[in-house]
């Protein structure tokens, strides 16, 4: 313990002496000290620091914050836990428990117990270490399961039968795996039999449990690693179905396409190799969700998706109320991406319009470049002079976005013409014919008819004002 940061190292000897002045031992466990022998520890870092004691975790909490002189302690006494935010650091406290589980139930029987009985209840060795901050042992690593080993060599194992771990909560099945992907372990082959046995047990687990975990892999350096084991070991199937469809070749008069499952993992890792945020990597396992459902072999042709952006994008909120995802802005984004995912492409050509530039300028909005780098990522052809090729397409296609958008001005575009000013200057009543006139404008804008400024646009509101307003 003597490299944690200095910080660190002087509120566990607070709660060392706390624990000594109420007589209870007192344990660091878990992530904490994992990452600390994964050098994933550092001082700036928010730090979760979780504690284990022989006894109440609320008194300890109690006796702690008076010593720390802080007034924000958190207790929950169904849980028996406690919870104090002290500088950059979030403390919780528990009592050693045991617990045991009914075969239907994610609701555990509880018990005091022994900190054995702790770390036995722990999912993985690697989540089993402990220090002690007691005075006759303090700083004393405690690995019942040989956790250390398993770090050397990068592996994530259960503490005892994995069938029971499983068993008692399936979620760890999802939690081995994020661990695997975050940290880029292997499972060890045992636990990875285990999690392929008791994958249909995952259906008790509640959809917010499961996407929590499923958005950490998602976020994680190379979200491939995850998502390839919730589909070997089965689990992918039981919450995710749409992304499982994805998976396979057809084949006819000798004309095969591409893995959609497999290239859709490709383009996730490239979105996440340009850093892109938990919603720009969801449009990307979206994009191509729909192409089973519009598979189709044309002769002449070969295979074509034809639709699958629209409907993909219709699809979107669905799949996102089925796992629990939000229905905002955020699925709107998404929705939006992968609705335009296919437009870009189109418009390299010379013969295109600016109309057709604008139009994509208008409907992306601020989201221009996350588009952009959507289409890039998915880009996933190992043939180096296709690659080169299509990249230089999109930047011909970007070159374009940014001559019409510096001239025309359409991102976050909004009518020059308000409803308001429509009813003044033709003198017309509220109705639905206000919003015929506007939408008049708005094609007009879009289609190079007229520019982009209020004068014109009023002009030509004058011009038509006859095909929307009966005078008589």
């Amino acid at each position: 313990m003597e490299d944690i940061p200095k910080q660190h190292k002087e509120v566990f000897e607070v709660i060392s002496e706390a624990g000594e002045a109420v007589g209870q031992d007192v344990y660091v466990v878990g992530g904490y000290v994992r990452d600390f022998y994964l050098n994933r520890t550092k001082d700036a870092d928010e730090q979760d620091i979780d504690f284990v004691t022989i006894g109440s975790g609320i008194k300890l909490a109690k006796e702690i914050s008076k010593q720390l002189g802080v007034d924000n302690l958190s207790v929950f006494k169904q849980f028996g836990t406690a919870h104090i935010k002290y500088e950059n650091m979030d403390l919780e406290f528990v009592g050693a428990r045991k617990e045991s589980y009914s075969r239907d139930s994610r609701k555990p029987i509880v018990e005091d117990g022994t900190l054995k009985d702790d770390q036995l209840r722990r999912d993985f060795t690697i989540n089993a270490l402990s220090w002690s901050l007691n005075k006759d042992n303090y700083g004393q690593l405690i690995d019942p399961f040989e956790g250390i080993q398993d770090l050397k060599k990068q592996l994530v194992r259960t503490p005892v039968d994995p069938l029971k771990t499983f068993d008692d909560d399936p979620l760890r099945m999802m939690r081995a795996i994020r661990f695997a992907t975050e940290l880029q372990f292997d499972i060890e082959p045992q636990t990875y039999e285990g999690i392929e046995e008791m994958a249909e047990r995952i259906e008790i687990i509640s959809k917010e449990r499961i996407i929590e975990e499923l958005n950490k892999v998602v976020m994680a350096p190379k979200p491939s690693i995850g998502f390839a084991h919730l589909f070997k070991t089965g689990l992918l199937h039981h919450f995710f179905p749409e992304l499982v469809k994805l998976h396979g070749v057809k084949e006819v008069r000798g004309v095969r396409h591409k893995d959609n499952f497999w290239h859709t993992l490709k383009v996730l890792d490239n979105v996440a190799k340009k850093g892109g945020d938990l919603w720009l990597r969801w449009a990307a396992i979206m994009h191509d969700i729909a192409k089973p459902a519009t598979q189709k072999f044309e002769p002449g042709t070969g295979w074509t998706f034809h639709g699958h952006d629209a409907l993909g994008a219709n699809w979107v909120k669905g799949i996102f109320r089925r796992l629990g995802l939000p229905l905002d802005e955020r699925m709107r984004y998404v929705r939006k991406l992968v609705r335009l995912h296919l437009r870009p492409i189109a418009l390299v050509s010379d013969e295109v319009t600016d109309s057709a530039v604008r139009r994509l300028i208008y409907e992306a909005g601020d989201d221009i470049e996350d588009l952009m780098l959507l289409c890039r990522a998915d880009i996933t052809s190992k043939n180096d002079y296709k690659v080169k090729r299509y990249n230089q397409n999109f930047d011909r296609v970007e070159e374009k976005i940014k001559r019409v958008e510096a001239k025309d001005r359409m991102r976050n575009w909004t009518n020059p013409i308000s409803g308001d000013e429509i009813m003044d200057a033709l003198d017309i009543s509220p109705g639905p014919v206000i919003g015929d006139i506007k939408d008049a404008i708005k094609e007009a804008i879009l289609d190079g008819e007229i520019p982009n400024e209020h004068d014109a646009a009023y002009d030509f509101m004058l011009e038509i004002k006859d095909e929307f307003v009966n005078d008589e």
